[in-house]
């Protein structure tokens, strides 16, 4: 196990909390999103600061961490691509435990009165992202044929498409082009 620093800034120190079980603590600290938390088309802008509210309960295992906060998420609409700018609440409990032979690696330990909120934010808001989000519920999307926002230009229209098969007969319908004229004056001399 690593030493945590104390002055990390998802380090908090749970002294004032004490070790007799039963006792509780709440705290408000403001910290900083862990970084690079992308899911799918949403993700956390890497500055963002998060008001977390803590309540520290001692147990005899070690310090039940119960937080809470709104975490601000920036996406792409999945249908248009438009840039969607939210608020997700994110809740989570996790049990710090105190060192000991019987536990499993997956365990977040307590290190002396030290425990680090880093991994249980980052899996907590991971978990709660949305993996696609949409600027409206009735978002038309995009045009399939060139792109076109259709949000933007709800009349958005496009010429029926040509089935191939039949091109070279639009062709001739259309009349002959300057090349062909050419080529049949120059037969007629």
């Amino acid at each position: 196990m690593t030493t945590l620093d104390s002055r990390a800034p998802h380090v908090l120190d749970t002294h004032e909390l004490g070790r007799r079980p039963g006792t509780s603590l709440r705290v408000r600290r403001v910290l900083p999103a862990p970084d690079g938390l992308v899911v799918g088309l949403a993700s956390v802008p890497d500055a963002a600061e998060l008001e977390v509210d803590l309540q520290l309960e001692a147990v005899m295992e070690g310090v039940y961490v119960t937080l809470s906060t709104a975490v601000p998420v920036t996406a792409e609409c999945a249908r248009c691509l438009a840039e969607v700018s939210l608020e997700v609440d994110v809740n989570a409990q996790e049990l710090f435990a105190y060192p000991a032979d019987d536990l499993d690696e997956d365990t977040l330990l307590m290190d002396g009165d030290l425990l680090d909120l880093e991994p249980v934010l980052r899996d907590a808001i991971g978990l709660s992202l949305p993996a696609t989000l949409l600027c409206d519920d009735e978002c038309p999307g995009l045009c399939p044929e060139c792109g076109a926002r259709l949000a933007d230009a709800p009349d958005h229209t496009h010429d029926d498409a040509v089935d191939p098969r039949w091109a070279a007969l639009a062709d001739l319908a259309a009349g002959p082009t300057d090349t062909t004229a050419n080529a049949e004056r120059s037969e007629e001399h």
